[in-house]
């Protein structure tokens, strides 16, 4: 029972597919970010320029 356990992979491909999903949300949250940013930048410079 417990060499079967040894070998059963199904958990670890779970625990793969969901680190995928982690590190891809951290990926978009920090480009969402950083497009924010720059956005909001872009929009003070140009309200700047309109006083």
């Amino acid at each position: 029972m417990f060499a079967r356990f040894l070998k059963d992979e199904s958990g670890a491909t779970a625990i793969e597919y969901g680190l995928i999903a982690a590190l891809i949300a951290v990926a978009i949250i920090g480009g969402v970010s950083a497009l924010g940013d720059n956005a909001n930048a872009t929009f003070s410079s140009v309200a700047a320029e309109m006083e």
